[in-house]
């Protein structure tokens, strides 16, 4: 049994869900709150909630036209998904022949967290549609472009929310009482010790405005608080040399289950998708497989909770003039007594959801961009494709310095049930994700061992550039 971290939190923790109306109404107000410096809500003559998206050729006279903020992995199957819709679609990274730029109808490189620099792609694209696929973004400016009613996916409101833990992890355990472990965030680094005495060790440090493991310390004794302070302070997506970034202190709890519940909202509503098991290192995905072998009870609490805080979300959105609709990511511990806790959520399709590619009839990018673009998602569109089957996948990750190369793809793939998604990324320095192997089976275990198979059998070469 392996420790793993779940939040603090300065009061004792919730376990129940809001029990009445009222209190679902408050937290929906209060998350309205947590904004930028805009206006409260989008004028009445920019309500997007009932705007018909007319789709057809990319090229038409007045298209769908889609930006996509972000090009990597997920993005690519985004914008497949949305092209095969019949929307125009640009996608935009930090750096050249990012996945999604091999597909798209047109590419940018930017810094995507300068104001000015998306301000300007912004009014050049003049997008219907604004998709963040990355949380290094100037977020405060999608306040700005929902303002001149620009669809903001799935929210300007949520994509802040998400990418800014204190905010986050205040709306769900404070506003929609869904269950976490104590925490406590911290300004200074005489709060910061603080906070770490009143959790005890072991315990983890995290920047509020990070994701995928940056700026992560683990702390087992008081000789270990300085390094982890400074590693926030440095390691953090939005780090600023000379500005105190906050964090927030998380202790260990024993753990059984990590899961991701993959959750759609759309003009249907709400709807949650099979619980998706994984397997993560350092804080970065390494395996996930669905469904999750859990019990009937712990399914049922893990899709009431990631329900609820979904619908808080998009209720937020729409008390600003905005529709919430796209795919969630809600990340949630299942605990030995068979408890469930909640961790964390992402605004957009899943690492781990990459599984779905498989295991779905329409995958996590496919529901994306059907509810961004206004159809319903139902619970008959989110089913396996055969229930009788467990798929998984299996992050390819190379180390090395250079262009990837792969081969031996006939023997990788000879089983039945496997497949493999190459992402294209232009060169590997020191790590990176650069595939994901898909495999299905009749068990949890087998379906893994496919998957692992597929990606060792995979021959790799990692070639300098001489140019």
């Amino acid at each position: 049994m392996a420790n793993h971290h779940a939040q603090l939190h300065d009061s004792p923790c919730a376990i129940n869900l809001p029990a009445n109306a009222a209190a679902h109404t408050d937290a929906v107000a209060r998350a309205g709150q947590v904004s930028t410096t805009a206006t409260n809500a989008i004028p009445a003559g920019t309500d997007q909630l009932h705007v018909q998206h007319h789709l057809g050729a990319p090229y038409s006279e007045h298209p769908v036209r889609v930006l996509l903020l972000g090009s990597g992995e997920l993005g690519k199957e985004i914008t497949i998904e949305l092209m095969r819709l019949g929307a125009w679609v640009c996608a935009a990274d930090s750096y050249e022949h990012a996945p999604a730029h091999h597909v798209a109808h047109e590419a940018r490189v930017l810094n995507m967290a300068d104001p000015d620099q998306l301000n300007a792609l912004i009014a050049e694209i003049q997008p219907t549609i604004i998709i963040p696929e990355v949380e290094a973004i100037a977020t405060d400016q999608l306040r700005f472009a929902a303002l001149d009613g620009i669809q903001v996916v799935p929210s300007c409101q949520a994509a802040r929310i998400c990418m800014d833990r204190e905010a986050l992890r205040r709306l769900a355990a404070e506003d929609l009482g869904l269950p976490t472990s104590p925490y406590r965030f911290a300004g200074s680094f005489e709060e910061f010790k603080a906070g770490v005495q009143a959790v005890g060790f072991p315990c983890v440090v995290k920047p509020v405005m990070s994701s995928s493991g940056h700026g992560q310390a683990v702390m087992h004794s008081e000789e270990d608080i300085e390094q982890a302070w400074n590693t926030a302070q440095t390691g953090g997506r939005v780090a600023v040399a000379g500005q105190v970034s906050r964090v927030v202190v998380e202790g260990f709890v024993n753990i059984v289950e990590e899961l991701t519940i993959l959750t759609v909202s759309s003009s249907a509503g709400v709807v949650t998708c099979s619980p998706i098991g994984q397997r993560q290192d350092h804080g970065d995905y390494r395996e996930s497989w669905q469904p999750a072998n859990i019990s009937q009870s712990v399914r049922e609490q893990a899709a009431a909770y990631a329900t609820t805080l979904v619908q808080g979300l998009t209720d937020a959105a729409r008390a600003q003039g905005e529709r919430g609709w796209g795919v969630y990511g809600v990340e949630l511990f299942v605990l030995e007594d068979g408890s469930v806790l909640f961790n964390e959520v992402s605004p957009r399709p899943h690492d781990t959801g990459m599984v779905t590619m498989l295991s779905q009839h329409f995958s996590e990018f496919a529901l994306h961009a059907r509810a961004v673009l206004g159809i319903p998602v139902t619970e008959d569109t989110v089913q396996l494709r055969n229930p009788a089957l467990v798929s998984a996948s299996h992050a390819v990750v190379v180390e090395g310095e250079g262009e990837v190369t792969f081969s031996n793809l006939p023997q990788a793939l000879s089983e039945p049930y496997t497949d493999v998604r190459l992402f294209g990324k232009p060169v590997v320095h020191g790590e990176r994700r650069m595939a994901v192997a898909l495999a299905a089976g009749t068990t949890v275990e087998q379906a893994r061992a496919k998957a692992t198979a597929v990606a060792e059998t995979l021959e790799i070469t990692v070639s300098q550039n001489q140019q």
